[in-house]
């Protein structure tokens, strides 16, 4: 006779949805009564993303003091939480760091220095010093490399502070070829971003609507078309930028074309999709909150992120839950495509565990 056989329970929707979401905070120590970590442990949050300066403030006083400050604090984080959080940052190098030399940690050159040497060896030593200092603190998920091209310049948020590697595609894949596989030595995953393309801009989406189509071109996939198909790319950031070529509704971030026509089926990836910050001006100011957070989960991203640093919302984690179920229990979006976004980010998780090299 054979033994009986027990499936495994089914993955409550609540934590399916809690895991989508990856939130900013206040605060250099947490404990149980903090509200991020009950977000944590009533909501199941996803991940976290830490900033040093607080913008509604003004202070540089929010996540980041030094390194045993900042390794504490993700040590703590992480023990409220029942499956590993993705905490997150943008270490990009130059002016684009969260751990400045001011807290005690290492100097970084920027993307811009970096491509303008055209040194691989030099990135990968570059690269390496970083996604060890990542690793020591426990933050496992840079928001790096960009991969947006140079095409302007002076872009406000792109070329003016140096966050480009390159205006020549094959520089910006292999510079960020380089960046990615120092970080996975180190155990640290990475995140290209701004699909589809953020570089050619001439406003800044942290402050409104930004139009990209009449400068952008499809060169500007060409990082993200062999950076995927060397397997590469463990999650992709969107930009808030507004192309009427891809679609005349939309900017990216909200875009079902842009999302998972081109990005999903054209250029074949089926890993974890990152929205840029929600709060920011492109989007925040031109759709309700409600509308973007649907538009965005049709558009087929998997976590939605909320830095809660241009403006600040504590129960914002909250408020994003309870909408999202209601959106599924209405059925307006599918408990299926819930499940999708579930599965990647189990899969990305999966690869923390896993020994550099793997």
């Amino acid at each position: 006779m054979n033994p009986p056989t027990t499936s495994p329970s089914p993955v409550d929707l609540d934590f399916k949805i809690g895991q989508m979401l990856m939130v900013g905070f206040r605060g250099l120590a947490v404990d149980a009564n903090a509200p991020i970590v009950q977000d944590i442990r009533a909501r199941h949050l996803g991940g976290v993303v830490l900033f040093d300066y607080d913008v509604p403030t003004a202070k540089f006083e929010r996540n980041i003091a030094s390194p045993q400050q900042l390794k504490a604090l993700i040590t703590a984080l992480q023990s409220f939480a029942t499956t590993p959080l993705l905490v997150t940052m943008d270490q990009e190098g130059g002016q684009v760091s969260r751990l400045r030399e001011t807290y005690g940690f290492p100097a970084t050159m920027s993307h811009q220095a970096l491509g303008t040497l055209n040194d691989l060896a030099v990135t990968r030593a570059q690269s390496g010093k970083m996604a060890q200092t990542l690793k020591e603190v426990g933050v496992n998920l840079n928001l790096a490399p960009v991969v947006d091209l140079n095409v302007n310049p002076s872009s406000p948020a792109i070329g003016k502070y140096e966050r480009s590697f390159s205006a020549d595609p094959e520089i910006v894949t292999e510079q960020a070829l380089a960046f990615i596989e120092a970080h996975h030595a180190a155990g640290v995953l990475c995140t290209l971003k701004h699909f589809p393309g953020h570089g050619s801009a001439t406003q800044d989406t942290h402050k409104g609507f930004v139009d990209v189509t009449t400068t952008w071109s499809r060169t500007e996939l060409e990082p993200y078309r062999a950076l995927i198909t060397a397997k590469q790319a463990d999650a992709i950031m969107t930009a808030h930028v507004f192309n009427a070529k891809l679609d005349p509704e939309y900017p990216a971030t909200l875009s079902q074309p842009t999302i998972t026509k081109l990005l999903r089926e054209e250029l074949e990836y089926d890993g974890v999709v990152i929205t840029d910050d929600m709060q920011m001006g492109a989007i925040r100011e031109l759709y309700g909150f409600e509308t973007a957070i649907q538009k965005t989960i049709e558009a087929g991203v998997d976590i939605i992120a909320i830095a809660n640093n241009l403006v600040y919302e504590e129960d914002v984690a909250a408020r994003t839950i309870a909408l999202i179920k209601q959106l599924v229990t209405t059925g307006v979006i599918s408990e299926a495509r819930i499940d999708q976004s579930y599965q990647r980010i189990q899969q990305l998780k999966g690869k923390l565990a896993k020994p550099a090299g793997a």
